[in-house]
């Protein structure tokens, strides 16, 4: 049975999620591209993607395409992502959580580089 609060379907904490949320939280204020993502967190895009999505539907992601001149760059434009305030403060909470759980305990150098902002 799924849980559901409203309409949106609570997402379930685990590992490839707790690494995707510190990968995310790891670079806060940047644009996230999801290669990056997917080299960073070593998930293939079948793992990363659905993640991606849930985050953008939950509010914790907005994502935008960048900007290419088509004279200069021969590549199609990449999808990018950023973290929300909403995000910030829910991916917060997700990695304290995770951080007390004993699932995660190899994950513990990471937890240490990043600080989860919890409001």
């Amino acid at each position: 049975m799924k849980a559901y609060i409203g309409r949106v379907r609570l997402m379930k904490l685990t590992n490839a999620l707790v690494e995707v949320a510190l990968a995310v939280m790891s670079n806060a204020n940047d644009r996230l591209w999801g290669y990056n993502l997917s080299r960073q967190t070593g998930l293939r895009s079948g793992v990363l993607y659905p993640i991606l999505h849930r985050m953008l539907d939950e509010g914790w992601l907005v994502d935008g395409w960048e900007e290419l001149d088509p004279s200069i760059d021969k590549r199609p434009p990449r999808r990018y992502y950023r973290l929300t305030d909403e995000g910030s403060r829910q991916l917060g909470a997700l990695l304290q959580s995770a951080r007390n759980d004993r699932r995660f305990a190899a994950l513990k150098p990471a937890f240490n580089a990043v600080q989860p902002r919890v409001a």
